[in-house]
């Protein structure tokens, strides 16, 4: 093993036993995993979250297929790197071997890239198996969808984590607290790339005695929220905000308001969707709900943030 490789290619898993979440698909017994271990696969778009697998997903499915894989950036290379791929594979499938072509962030394509694509796909020549954060409907163009099969991944759970901050403790020669554990889970929010990167940083400059959450407070200084105002999870978060206040859950409604405010978003945005709720979801059953969205939209214009705030959640609770 590289020692100076980073941690999370050191700990990644050689086999589908050793895959940390996902079990709906790669689970013992599950079809998906079976079709791997007769060594068949379709073409297939991994969509999910960062930190969910999707690389070492795709180099156990390359390994179960015996075939030669190949990552490809879809940010840094385009169709002259992919020619040479396809000439290989074409090669390849001459001398009775498979290739698995890799295709991270395939929705940074556009149309005609990922046009030149598809031929090579629908004759079989190379196995395509695409990453995206992206919702696949919206990026990838509908002939190549037609041809692979979309798997949506899910946030690990923080069980998972755990799993993952256990196998650390085995290969490595850290000590936690409890609560420092508890704290490496909470702040990954599901990632297992920034949890592997939170406890690197902490081997790298890690104190003689257990890592405490003090410490991990000092390394690690805020983690940023994940947050992508015209995306995937900026209709997430308004969605649990509303669902929040259809639920009546105010803390939960004020956690999913500071998360948008904390990570950039328009406080007009959070004010309107207020408005509309209020006449929408509670109406007449409450008159005085309308005034009082109306009272912290005024009063966002009126002191702007970061003194708003306070109007904004006096607002979601009620």
């Amino acid at each position: 093993m590289d020692t100076h490789a980073p941690l999370a290619d050191r700990l990644r898993p050689s086999s589908f036993d050793d895959f940390v979440g996902q079990e709906k698909l790669v689970g013992k017994g599950k079809p998906f995993r079976k079709l791997l271990e007769k060594g068949f696969t379709p073409s297939v778009i991994l969509w999910g979250p960062p930190g969910t697998g999707k690389t070492t997903l795709a180099h156990l499915m390359a390994k179960e297929l015996d075939a030669e894989f190949i990552p490809f950036s879809a940010v840094t290379n385009g169709l002259p790197e992919l020619r040479k791929i396809i000439a290989l594979a074409e090669q390849n499938r001459r001398m009775m071997l498979k290739t698995v072509l890799f295709i991270d962030e395939i929705h940074r394509w556009n149309k005609a890239q990922q046009d030149a694509l598809l031929p090579h796909v629908e004759s079989g020549t190379l196995t395509l198996i695409g990453a995206t954060t992206e919702n696949p409907s919206f990026e990838v163009i509908g002939p190549l969808l037609s041809r692979a099969q979309v798997f949506r991944l899910d946030e690990l759970e923080p069980e998972d984590l755990q799993k993952i901050l256990n196998r650390v403790k085995k290969e490595t020669s850290l000590k936690f607290s409890k609560d420092s554990e508890q704290f490496l889970v909470d702040s990954a929010r599901g990632d297992a790339r920034t949890l592997l990167n939170s406890i690197e940083m902490a081997e790298a400059s890690r104190p003689t005695s257990e890592i405490s959450v003090k410490f991990l407070e000092e390394l690690l200084i805020k983690k940023a929220l994940r947050y992508d105002k015209n995306g995937e999870e900026h209709y997430n978060v308004i969605s649990a905000f509303i669902k929040s206040l259809r639920g009546s859950d105010p803390d939960a409604a004020v956690y999913y308001m500071a998360r948008m405010i904390e990570a950039g978003e328009d406080p007009k945005f959070i004010a309107r969707r207020m408005v509309v709720f209020a006449s929408e979801d509670v109406g007449n059953a409450d008159p005085q709900a309308l005034q009082v969205a109306t009272a912290a939209a005024y009063a966002l214009e009126f002191v702007g943030l970061p003194e708003a705030r306070i109007n904004l959640s006096q607002a979601a609770t009620y």
